[in-house]
C-alpha cells in the first residue's frame, strides 16, 4: 500500500538470481570469444586440407555465439506477475467492461464440432456477469454439422453453466470435466451431476451421429438459421451465414435456474472465389466488427477451438491488469501461455513449449510485454482497432447496462445489419489489414499484430497462474510438429524481411531487449545453416581422420569443452526447473535438431524464394486437432510417429545416416589400424558430436530397420534417404556410390566402408 492508500490489482516481481545467471552468461561469453579466437589463429594455410571448412565452421561458430547473445533477452529480465482478484470483485463489484469472447474454427473434420463447442461451453461459463458476456464463433468452413452442434450447445448451456457455478466446478469445458471425475467417487458428486451427464451424452451422440451421416435429420433443418444455406455453393462460396441463437440481452434468454445466459452467436463470414480471405486474420477482423454492432464488449479475448477454458477466473485476472488505477491504462493485451492437456510424461514432440512459456516469455515480459501468440489472449478492443497510446489515457471503461430487447423482429435487423459488416468486400479501401485489427500478408498473423501495437507504445502482460488458464490439444505426431514450426519461422523470418522488421520498424519504439527477444524469434529459419553445417561436415572430416578442433592436450580445448558442456548443463536444469524430465529434455534437443534441419530449412527456402519473387503466398496450414487411434496408441506410448512421405523426413534421414556411417567407418578404421588412442587424443570432440548425432537419432533408426508397424519410416524415404547420404559419402570419398538397399542395408555400409575409407588416421597439425 502506498502513502495514498492505493492498493494495486497486481504486482510484479522481479526473479531471484539475477546477478548469479549475469556472472554465469559472462563465462560463456568469455569462451564463446576464446572460440572464435582458436578459430581466427589457426585457420589453415592455402593449399591444406580443410581450409575451406575451417572457414564455414568459423561462421556457424559465429553466427552461434551471436545467437546465444539474442537468446539472453529471454533469460537477462525475468519477472512475475500476481493479480489480487479480491480486490478487483471489492472495488468494482459487478461493475465490470463486457467482454467479447472470439473462437475460431475452420475446418469441421481436422477441428471436430464436439471438441469445438466444448471450449465454447467452457469460456460462456466464466466466473462473470453473463450479462456482459458475449461468445462469437467463426466458421471458416461454413459448416451445417458446426452450426447444428453449437445450437444444440446453447440448449445444453440452460443446465451447464448453473451447474457449474453452484458447483464450482473446473474446468468448464463439460468433456475435460467429465473425464476427470473419478468413477469411485459417484457416491460423493452431486446428484445433478447424472443429469448432466446424461444430458451431455445425449447431445454428443446426436452431434456424432449427424457427423457419421454426413447430413442433417429433416427434423433439425426446421430451425430458421439453416435457412442460411439456400445460397451455399461450398465452403469457398457463400454469403456471411450469421444468426444470434441466445440474445444476453433478451429478458426470455434464461437458464434453468432462471437465470441471465450469455450472448452467443455463429458466424461465417462470406466467401468468393474471387476474393482472398486471408485466414484466420481475415476471419478475426470480421469478428470485431460483427462483435462492436452487437455487444461491442471493451474486452476481446480470442481462444482457438481446441483452447477450452481451464480457469474460470482467468478473465477476473485480466481485468486486474486493465483496470490498475496507476498501470491498468498502459496496457494493450495480456497473453496466457499456451498449454496442453493430451502431453505425455516425457513429451515426445517436445511440443508443450514448456521453456517458452516457463522462462522465455517471463523475460520478454520484463522488457515491456510477451508477443501476441493468437489464443488465449485479452486484448482492449481499442487497441486492435489501431488506436495509439497517449499518456493522456486513462482508463474508460464504460459500464452500460443492457437494455431489454422486446421484439424478436429486432434480432432479425440486428443479424442483417452485422451481416454486411463480414462481407469479403467490406475492407476495399479501408485501414483493415493494415492500421486496423490482425494485420494480413504473414502465416503469423498474431506476432506481427502484437509487435505493431507495442510499435504504437502500449505494453503487453505475461500472467502464467498456477491453475493454467487454458487447456489444448498438442500435435500427435513428428509431422504435425514440423509442419507447425515450419510455418511458424517462415512467417516470423517473413516478419524480419517485412518493412515490419523488428530489427528497424520497432527501433526506438520498443526496449532493445524486447527487440532482440522479437529477434531471436523471427532467425528461427536462419538457424538452419549453421546447424546443417554442423551436423554435417565435421563427421565427414572425422571418416577422413581430419581434425577440426583443438586436440585434448591444446589449451584451446578448454573453452570448448566449457562452453559445451555449460550451455548444456543449464538448459537441462532450466527444463528440469520447468517441470520437465531428464528424458523430456533429451526428447526437446532431438526435436530441437530436427526443426532446425527440416522446418527451418524449408521455412528459409521458402522465404528467400517469396522474397525474390519465385514462390507465392504461403498457405495457412491448419495443425489436426484429431489423431486415428493406432496414431494415438503409439503417441500415448512415446513411440515417434513417422508414417507419411515427407521432403522434412528425407533431410533428416539423409543427414542421420550420413552420421552412422560416418561412425561405423571410423570405428573400423580405428580398431583395423589400432587408431583409437590416436581419436582420443585428436579427434575426441568430433567424435563425440558425431556419437551423440547418431544417439540422438536413435527413434529415426528405428523407424527405418526395425520397425514393422504403420509409423515407420516409409520405404521411398527410406530409399532415398539412404541413396542421397550414400552418393555426397561416396563423392566426398572419391568413390563409387554407395549401393544403399532396404533389404541389405548393413551390408551396403559394409561394402561402402570397404569401398576406400581405410586411410589410416593422420592429424594435419592444424589442430594442435
Amino acid at each position: 500500500m502506498g502513502n495514498d492508500g492505493y492498493l494495486p490489482l497486481f504486482e510484479t516481481k522481479r526473479a531471484n538470481g539475477r546477478t548469479l545467471y549475469r556472472v554465469f552468461a559472462g563465462s560463456i561469453f568469455v569462451g564463446i570469444c576464446l572460440i572464435w579466437s582458436y578459430r581466427v589463429s589457426h585457420v589453415p594455410r592455402h593449399g591444406e586440407d580443410g581450409r575451406l571448412v575451417w572457414i564455414g565452421l568459423l561462421a556457424a561458430e559465429l553466427w552461434f555465439g551471436f545467437y546465444w547473445f539474442l537468446t539472453q533477452a529471454h533469460r537477462w529480465n525475468l519477472v512475475y506477475r500476481q493479480t489480487f482478484k479480491d480486490r478487483l470483485s471489492h472495488r468494482y463489484g459487478n461493475e465490470l467492461p463486457g467482454v467479447d469472447i472470439f473462437v475460431c474454427t475452420a475446418d469441421p473434420v481436422i477441428e471436430p464440432p464436439m471438441m469445438v463447442i466444448n471450449t465454447v461451453l467452457s469460456v460462456m461459463a466464466y466466473d462473470y456477469p453473463p450479462e456482459k458476456l458475449s461468445v462469437y464463433l467463426s466458421d471458416d468452413a461454413g459448416s451445417q454439422l458446426t452450426f447444428y452442434a453449437l445450437l444444440e450447445a446453447s440448449q445444453f448451456a440452460k443446465y451447464w453453466i448453473p451447474f457449474c457455478k453452484k458447483f464450482n466446478v473446473e474446468p468448464r469445458s463439460p468433456a475435460a470435466y467429465l473425464d476427470s471425475i473419478s468413477i469411485s467417487d459417484d457416491s460423493k458428486q452431486p446428484k445433478e451431476l447424472a443429469t448432466i451427464k446424461k444430458l451431455y451424452e445425449d447431445m454428443k451422440n446426436q452431434v456424432e451421429n449427424v457427423a457419421k451421416l454426413g447430413r442433417l435429420p429433416e427434423v433439425h433443418l426446421r430451425h430458421k438459421g439453416f435457412s442460411e444455406w439456400d445460397s451455399y455453393s461450398s465452403r469457398h462460396d457463400h454469403d456471411t451465414i450469421l444468426q444470434i441463437l441466445i440474445d444476453g440481452k433478451d429478458p426470455n434468454a434464461k437458464d434453468s435456474e432462471g437465470c441471465v445466459l450469455p450472448t452467443l452467436v455463429y458466424v461465417a463470414r462470406e466467401k468468393r472465389p474471387q476474393y482472398f480471405h486471408n485466414f484466420k486474420a481475415g476471419a478475426m477482423n470480421a469478428l470485431i466488427r460483427v462483435s462492436s454492432a452487437i455487444s461491442n464488449g471493451q474486452i476481446v479475448l480470442n481462444v482457438d477451438c481446441d483452447m477450452y477454458s481451464n480457469n474460470s477466473l482467468a478473465v477476473r485476472d485480466a481485468l486486474c491488469f486493465f483496470m490498475d488505477e496507476k498501470k491498468g491504462h498502459e496496457i494493450a493485451y495480456v497473453q496466457f501461455p499456451q498449454n496442453f492437456d493430451n502431453i505425455t510424461k516425457n513429451e515426445l514432440y517436445s511440443s508443450s513449449l514448456r521453456v517458452m512459456s516457463q522462462v522465455e516469455f517471463h523475460g520478454l515480459d520484463g522488457y515491456g510485454g510477451p508477443l501476441y501468440v493468437g489464443t488465449g489472449c485479452f486484448h482492449r478492443r481499442d487497441t486492435l482497432c489501431g488506436r495509439k497510446f497517449s499518456r493522456e489515457i486513462h482508463n474508460e471503461f464504460k459500464i452500460d447496462i443492457p437494455k431489454d430487447r422486446e421484439r424478436e423482429e429486432t434480432i432479425a435487423v440486428l443479424e442483417e445489419k452485422s451481416k454486411v459488416l463480414a462481407s469479403c468486400t467490406y475492407e476495399n479501401n479501408t485501414a483493415w489489414g493494415k492500421e486496423m485489427g490482425l494485420k494480413y500478408g504473414c502465416p503469423v498473423e498474431d506476432v506481427i499484430t502484437g509487435l505493431s501495437i507495442q510499435c504504437r507504445g502500449w505494453k503487453s502482460v505475461y500472467y502464467n497462474p498456477e491453475r493454467k488458464a487454458f487447456l489444448g490439444v498438442a500435435p500427435t505426431t513428428l509431422a504435425q510438429i514440423l509442419v507447425q514450426h515450419k510455418r511458424w519461422s517462415e512467417g516470423d523470418f517473413q516478419i524480419l524481411l517485412s518493412k515490419y522488421s523488428p530489427a528497424w520498424f520497432a527501433n526506438g519504439k520498443i526496449s532493445l531487449g524486447l527487440q532482440l527477444g522479437y529477434c531471436c524469434y523471427c532467425l528461427w529459419a536462419t538457424n538452419c545453416l549453421a546447424v546443417l553445417y554442423y551436423s554435417i561436415v565435421p563427421s565427414l572430416y572425422l571418416l577422413r581422420g581430419i581434425p577440426l578442433f583443438p586436440e585434448l592436450s591444446s589449451p584451446w580445448f578448454l573453452p570448448f569443452a566449457y562452453v559445451v558442456i555449460s550451455k548444456y548443463m543449464y538448459s537441462l536444469a532450466e527444463y528440469l526447473w520447468s517441470g520437465g524430465t531428464v528424458l523430456g529434455w533429451w526428447n526437446d534437443q532431438r526435436i530441437w535438431l530436427y526443426k532446425r534441419t527440416s522446418s527451418y530449412l524449408l521455412g528459409f527456402i521458402d522465404t528467400i524464394a517469396k522474397s525474390l519473387g519465385l514462390h507465392s503466398d504461403s498457405a495457412f496450414v491448419i495443425t489436426a486437432k484429431v489423431s486415428k487411434q493406432e496414431v494415438y496408441r503409439r503417441y500415448v506410448k512415446e513411440i515417434m510417429e513417422f508414417g507419411d512421405s515427407s521432403a522434412m523426413f528425407t533431410a533428416l534421414a539423409t543427414i542421420a545416416l550420413i552420421n552412422l556411417v560416418c561412425l561405423i567407418g571410423l570405428m573400423k578404421k580405428a580398431i583395423l589400424n589400432e587408431g583409437i588412442p590416436i581419436i582420443y587424443e585428436t579427434m575426441l570432440l568430433q567424435f563425440v558430436l558425431c556419437a551423440i548425432l547418431v544417439l540422438i537419432n536413435w527413434p529415426l533408426y528405428q523407424g527405418l530397420f526395425f520397425r514393422k508397424d504403420n509409423g515407420k519410416m516409409p520405404k521411398e524415404i527410406m530409399e532415398f534417404g539412404a541413396s542421397s547420404s550414400s552418393a555426397m559419402l561416396s563423392l566426398w570419398a572419391n568413390t563409387a556410390l554407395l549401393n544403399f538397399t532396404l533389404p541389405a542395408w548393413s551390408g551396403a555400409v559394409e561394402d561402402g566402408l570397404n569401398h576406400g575409407f581405410n586411410e589410416p588416421i593422420e592429424s594435419t597439425g592444424i589442430c594442435k
